[in-house]
């Protein structure tokens, strides 16, 4: 009788995917390579320094817009709606709050700006719910008539905005504790620059924490991939998919409040003229890649600062000159969707 021991069935591990890191390399050489077009030390550092909060701050807006897409295929592009009514309630709350802001006390300021964001933040993710039920439910699977329809509601908000606020741009100075620089030797770095760099890597680290995670990121994953087996086991996918719209649409609302306090002033247009930025960042990174939507923004925001500095003619339409080299070497983009980003 044969009594060799059978070898087990699947004994080797799984191999696991190696990280992609190109795209990373791709980022630092960006960075390292603008500094003999620059020449001083001192203003690479700021204009790194200003080139990364830049970009943060299109990354919180576009990932919204890149959740909405990877999860549900939704190509918004009404989502400068939400990005306007987060601005606009940025400029009722702090002007409401006009002791905090003027105060000297950084606390005071961080207080003023968090209720400016969360007040933004509740009133994108109720008009995202509306936006969703009236105009976005009826063309799930439409692509075509997904973009016709909210961008005719994106030109409703604006007319909208402009009944509630004025057609004319409003002032949105910093608090007062907000305003300067910090200064290392030589290098200077903005104090909201500092903010805007902490609250954009939270909001990375959120999203990959809740989307890779969580039991609730594992359920919309699973229900973009099969609705049917996921609604079986007692899951109402539907109320999934409007919660990860509604949220995407409260962090365009949160980005809006960062945006309008970066440019120091608001207009009814201020979503429309964001819109095509945060297109290009989500192609760049790959539709509906949180991971690539990060680095398409930061190499976005970089370049955008560098070019502004070397060559400021050719700053307006660097990222487009950025995308076309990307789509060139990866069609697909930095982070196509299909493996964990």
């Amino acid at each position: 009788m044969n009594t060799t021991p059978m070898p087990a069935a699947n004994s080797e591990p799984v191999p696991k995917a190696s990280f992609d890191w190109k795209p990373l390399i791709l980022l630092a050489l960006l960075t390292l390579g603008a500094l003999p077009l620059v020449g001083n030390p001192s203003t690479w550092a700021t204009l790194t320094v200003a080139g990364l909060a830049m970009g943060l701050i299109i990354f919180i807006i576009a990932s919204g817009l890149t959740l909405v897409f990877g999860l549900m295929d939704v190509l918004n592009f009404g989502h400068g709606v939400f990005i306007a009514m987060g601005a606009f309630m940025a400029t009722t709350v702090l002007g409401a709050m006009g002791g905090f802001v003027a105060s000297p006390s950084l606390l005071l300021n961080l207080v003023a700006v968090a209720a400016a964001c969360a007040a933004g933040m509740a009133v994108a993710a109720a008009v995202g719910l509306a936006f969703e039920r009236v105009l976005v439910r009826p063309v799930y699977g439409m692509h075509l008539k997904q973009i016709l329809i909210t961008m005719g509601g994106m030109i409703i908000g604006e007319e909208m905005i402009k009944l509630v606020w004025g057609p004319q741009m409003i002032a949105l100075p910093l608090p007062e504790g907000l305003r300067g620089a910090l200064w290392f030797g030589d290098v200077g770095i903005e104090k909201f620059r500092l903010v805007a760099v902490v609250l954009g890597l939270a909001v990375l680290a959120g999203l990959l924490l809740i989307l890779n995670r969580t039991k609730l990121g594992l359920l919309i994953r699973a229900g973009v991939q099969d609705r049917e087996m996921v609604e079986s086991l007692g899951y109402r996918i539907r109320r999934l998919f409007v919660g990860v719209f509604v949220g995407g649409s409260a962090l365009a609302g949160l980005g809006g409040v960062m945006w309008g306090l970066y440019q120091q002033g608001v207009t009814p247009q201020i979503g429309a003229q964001v819109n095509t930025l945060i297109f290009i960042v989500i192609i760049i990174g790959g539709l509906g890649s949180t991971l690539g939507c990060f680095v398409g923004a930061l190499a976005v925001g970089l370049l955008a600062n560098y070019t502004g500095f070397i060559a400021p003619k050719a700053a307006l339409f660097s990222n487009i000159a950025l995308m076309v080299a990307v789509l060139l070497w990866r069609p697909q983009g930095l982070y196509p969707v299909g493996g964990k980003s």
